[in-house]
């Protein structure tokens, strides 16, 4: 009955130890054998072969291209305005013994590598440039950092920058400036608009006074050619003319007479030719 204990025992460790012996290896990853705490090899997707108690497989690498996403950050320009950055790389791990053996925490490692890189970058720029330039960020950002990874068996894939926006504060200032901007050019277009309607305004009064002046002058010189025929009349003993423009005048006269809030009552003579015939006798 011993026996068959023993043997029984023998036989389940025996299967133990084969299965402990035998290591699948899923496609896409790799993992990392080490015997008696050195590394010894990298075993390959498939089927493979250890030995039990001896070897053991303590790191298990994926081969597949691993997304970081690089929490947001903010950043100074270099006209000390502030920035919020964040972005995502994608990572391929080509040497696993050394991902794993070159750094602590490689994950960690590439996130703050990107992290300080992305704000040298930054600080070397404008604000306008920095929220203009993702591009030029970004292959900056890949060549800062492609060879320090590099040790440690990793390549980076790309970069990208995801969000690159002005902080809250930022923003709040930009847009008061853009409004206190607006504003200006509001007012110059006003001012401009009434210095253009005042000189209009002012060319409109010097043209209606030179209109009037030119009339003046053409009812001096109407005013004179009348005197002048008035004159000859007189010479000629003709008193109709001189009749007329009394008569015209005393007719204009009392028009504005009459007019007057103050008048009353116009009289006006029984005899008007005759009046005006007086008047030419009394200025003789």
């Amino acid at each position: 009955m011993e026996g068959l204990v023993i043997v029984v025992f023998i036989a389940i460790m025996i299967l133990v130890t084969l299965i402990m012996g035998v290591r699948i290896v899923p496609q896409g990853s790799k993992h990392i054998v080490q015997r008696l705490g050195k590394y010894h090899k990298t075993l390959l997707p498939g089927m493979n072969i250890i030995i039990p108690y001896i070897d053991s497989v303590p790191y298990k690498v994926t081969t597949k291209d691993i997304v970081l996403d690089i929490p947001s950050q903010e950043v100074i320009t270099q006209d000390n305005a502030v920035i919020v950055a964040n972005a995502v790389a994608y990572i391929n791990i080509v040497n696993p013994e050394k991902a794993v053996y070159g750094v602590e925490d490689y994950v960690l490692a590439i996130r703050n590598l990107i992290q300080t890189a992305l704000r040298s970058i930054i600080g070397e720029m404008s604000l306008d440039s920095a929220l203009s330039s993702r591009d030029q960020i970004k292959a900056k950002l890949k060549e800062a950092i492609s060879d320090d990874i590099s040790d440690w068996g990793i390549i980076l894939k790309t970069v990208e920058i995801q969000d690159i926006n002005p902080s809250p504060t930022m923003q709040q200032a930009m847009e008061e400036q853009a409004a206190a901007e607006r504003q200006r050019r509001a007012a110059v277009t006003k001012a401009e608009g009434e210095k253009q309607a005042a000189i209009l305004e002012a060319e409109g009064r010097l043209e209606a006074s030179r209109k009037d002046a030119e009339a003046q002058v053409v009812l001096a010189n109407a005013s004179k050619k009348s005197i002048m025929l008035v004159a000859e009349s007189i010479k000629q003993g003709d008193s109709l003319p001189v009749v007329y423009l009394l008569g015209e005048k005393y007719m204009g006269t009392l028009a504005e007479v009459s007019s007057s809030p103050n008048a009353k009552t116009v009289v006006l003579p029984a005899d008007l030719l005759s009046t005006i015939k007086g008047l030419m006798g009394n200025a003789k």
